[in-house]
């Protein structure tokens, strides 16, 4: 797709879902997808790789969280993979400071070769970490006002390997399908043990002529409210065995 192409779809795609705010991003969403793709053919980045699906899937997607992150935050994102939503927000959001962590290697990489490719890379750093990891580390651990996730693992886990970096009064954004009300009722005591509070549900309908049906997507916010206690998280294995 030529760049004037691109631009276009991009244009049209926002606007048809209420982001008209972000329109001035066309060019570095045109650079991100190219890089993206071109990486994609060795490194299986992405299944999604046609435009109209990655803006809409991929970009969209992930600036669904931009009005809930306040200015100037400092934000991770736990289980980057190919760096969404991370790069989308650090692109879009240019007041905020994104950590993307991961534990793969080659797709670190890939996000820090990319942020610096960007024009990012002052604002945007990327580690190489499992996630319960970084939560035990003390450079890490509580410094984040928010804090993200996408397509991780269920609520009761992930609440377990996210909450720990949020700063008390910050929040926590699990980005969820339609079943995310289900998914709550088990997490709703791992929230309360690991220092959560008011949980809220916000649910957003992405659409696209190029798509058969809406996307749904369900954000699910929660307050952190005192400190995770020093016990969580605990090693990966357990917390699959006996989520909280």
């Amino acid at each position: 797709m030529t760049r004037s192409d691109f631009l276009a779809l991009y244009e049209e795609l926002l606007s048809r879902n209420g982001m008209g705010e972000h329109l001035g991003c066309g060019e570095v969403f045109f650079a991100l997808t190219e890089r993206m793709l071109e990486v994609n053919e060795h490194l299986n980045l992405t299944a999604i790789t046609e435009p109209a699906a990655v803006i809409l899937r991929h970009y969209i997607d992930a600036l669904t969280l931009a009005p809930l992150i306040p200015e100037g935050a400092a934000v991770a994102d736990i289980g980057s993979g190919a760096g969404f939503p991370a790069l989308p927000l650090c692109i879009a959001r240019p007041d905020l400071r994104v950590t993307a962590i991961d534990g793969t290697g080659k797709r670190v990489r890939y996000m820090a070769e990319t942020a610096e490719l960007l024009g990012l890379s002052g604002r945007f750093t990327a580690l190489t970490l499992r996630a319960e990891d970084g939560a035990r580390d003390p450079a890490l651990r509580g410094k984040f006002d928010v804090v993200t996730a996408r397509a991780v693992a269920a609520m009761p886990l992930l609440s377990e390997l996210c909450l720990p970096y949020v700063k008390v009064g910050g929040l926590f954004l699990a980005m969820k399908s339609r079943e995310a009300e289900a998914e709550l009722v088990p997490a709703s005591r791992a929230i309360r043990l690991l220092g959560g509070g008011d949980v809220a549900l916000e649910a957003r309908q992405l659409t696209s002529p190029h798509e058969p049906e809406p996307l749904t997507r369900v954000i699910v916010s929660v307050r952190k409210l005192s400190q995770t206690p020093a016990i969580y998280p605990r090693d990966f294995g357990q917390m699959k065995k006996k989520p909280l």
